[in-house]
């Protein structure tokens, strides 16, 4: 085993002691709000995520508190086991009525043993039928296998903004949605506004921020001497970066440089200036901590750091102001036939296609297919679409929009898994050939990609105008807490950490119990509960 590999063992044991709570004392729960859920087979992403979801007050209104069970099969389709609305009202009776939260006795253990009772652990309930409606349009989640806590909950929410698309006003999702709003400033001085909706706000780590510097020096040191000696660093040595999550959300706001962006005011591509905001602060804010970062070669790795993060935040600074007095928006981009909306292809990437030898229309096809983006990313596409059968039909009739771009679903998870979202990642794959690298650098230098219909992506209009989104102050309390243990989200185990009448308790699949250490600093997903000035 390799001093690195030594390291990560040593790591991971950490992690598993510390977010778990192994060796401590941990009092058992019962009654209402205290029911465990039964892994199912590497079901912890889902068990974590469904109990931090049903302790908000908007998921346990609606499928609990305003939902009788009995009423909910009289109304439910045909077949209750395939609705969402029918699983969701099951899930949270079981979770939230108590009925369910009771010591498993073993056998022979004496029915009055008041000491075994105190002692015993729980059965909790099996969400099978559950997991099987929410995992039949995503076969991934169908599966045995780990998945990432975050694209399930992400899925999770899309899931039921679906099934409730007929009555908005129950839809308990909406209570996660927010706007943001992206500024885009090119030296011509004019600039741009960018509108999505999000469910998450992914906060970069930025480790330059460590308030700990001394101490990681000092280790630095003892670590260099000890491997010249030999010898290994003990757990209890290992000293982790600190970083501050008022650091992570200064990050997220700070200006950035935008390289190659194209601006319509001049006609080239430059350098532009880009922030970001929120428009609206929803009911819940969920911060997802990147803590997966991919290093030189394309090889993913997990931050071991610790975010400190207060029990109440403020982030009321973050909210976006819109469009300001004097300032003029960038020119929409025109096309150059006024009855068409279709891209051509760039003269310059097409004649040094044709000077290697390729076809000319195919090589119109490339540069159009790629979106101009340079010769390389069309040579890729061409090279990999010679045996098209529509390769030699007439670009007006023969060439392919964006819906006919094949696209690898597995590179489309891999983008998935970076943090970037599902039709950006799409749209960066077919402007890119599929290359995953190139593809990761034409979203980041095209940050005004974003592809949501939910809001306009130029806007003239102020922050905090869409109705359908909650809003209030930017005064938050944390409620809960989804920590990840392994190397990587498709492996491992995940916890939840959740602040219940005045205490905190941890949900280890049908283990519930009063936490001692909640580990705050280790969460992967953080939730945040707006508080009412």
């Amino acid at each position: 085993m390799t001093t690195a590999e030594r390291e990560l063992d040593q790591n991971t044991n950490f992690d598993w002691n510390r977010i778990q709570e192994s060796g401590k004392e941990v009092e058992p729960l019962y009654g209402p709000g205290y029911t465990g859920l039964i892994n199912l087979g590497n079901s912890c992403y889902m068990a974590s995520t469904m109990q931090v979801v049903f302790s908000t007050r908007s998921f346990c209104a609606r499928y609990y508190l305003n939902q009788d069970l009995r009423k909910a099969f009289e109304t439910a389709p045909a077949d209750p086991t395939v609705d969402l609305n029918m699983q969701l009202t099951k899930l949270a009776h079981g979770l939230l009525s108590g009925r369910y939260s009771i010591p498993a006795i073993q056998k022979d253990d004496i029915a009055n043993d008041a000491t075994s009772i105190s002692k015993a652990k729980q059965e909790g309930i099996p969400p099978r039928m559950f997991k099987a409606v929410i995992a039949a349009s995503h076969p991934e989640f169908s599966t045995m296998r780990q998945q990432d806590a975050l694209e399930f909950f992400l899925h999770f929410l899309e899931q039921v903004e679906r099934v409730n698309a007929g009555n908005p006003a129950l839809d308990p999702s909406q209570s996660f949605k927010f706007g943001i709003e992206e500024r885009i400033s090119c030296p011509s001085g004019k600039v741009a506004y960018n509108r999505r909706v999000d469910y998450i706000l992914s906060l970069n780590i930025p480790l330059e921020q460590a308030t700990n510097k001394e101490q990681l020096e000092a280790f630095a040191k003892l670590k260099e001497e000890k491997t010249s000696e030999g010898k290994e660093v003990s757990s209890d040595e290992i000293v982790r970066p600190r970083v501050p999550l008022v650091a992570c959300l200064a990050n997220y706001s700070a200006p950035e440089e935008v390289h190659d962006f194209y601006s319509t005011a001049l006609k080239a591509k430059t350098t532009a200036i880009k922030t970001a905001g929120l428009i609206s602060f929803p009911d819940y804010l969920v911060l997802h901590m990147r803590k997966f970062v991919m290093e030189a070669g394309w090889v993913p790795k997990k931050l071991d750091v610790y975010i400190d993060v207060p029990n109440i935040i403020d982030i009321s600074h973050m909210r976006s102001k819109g469009l300001q007095p004097g300032e003029e928006l960038l020119p929409d981009a025109v096309a150059e036939d006024e009855g068409s909306q279709r891209l051509m292809a760039n003269e310059d990437i097409v004649c040094q296609l044709v000077s290697m030898g390729f076809n000319q229309l195919h090589c119109q096809k490339a540069a159009i297919n790629t979106s101009n983006v340079g010769v390389e990313e069309a040579m890729n596409w061409l090279l990999s679409h010679m045996d098209d059968p529509d390769i030699d039909a007439p670009i007006s009739q023969g060439s392919k929009n964006d819906d006919d771009i094949f696209v690898d679903a597995s590179k489309v998870d891999t983008l998935l898994s970076f943090g970037f979202q599902e039709e950006i990642a799409r749209k960066a794959l077919k402007a890119s050939g599929g290359d995953i690298e190139k593809a990761t650098d034409w979203i980041f230098s095209h940050p005004t990609a974003s592809t949501s219909a939910d809001m306009d992506s130029m806007s003239t209009s102020p922050p905090g105008v869409d109705a359908a989104l909650a809003d209030g102050g930017g005064r938050y309390r944390l409620i809960g807490i989804v920590s990840h243990i392994g190397t990587s989200t498709l492996c491992g185990h995940y916890v939840a950490h959740i602040y219940k009448e005045g205490r905190w308790v941890i949900f280890n699949d049908d283990k519930v119990g009063v936490s001692v250490d909640p580990p705050k600093d280790m969460g992967y997903l953080y939730f945040f509960e707006r508080l009412d000035d």
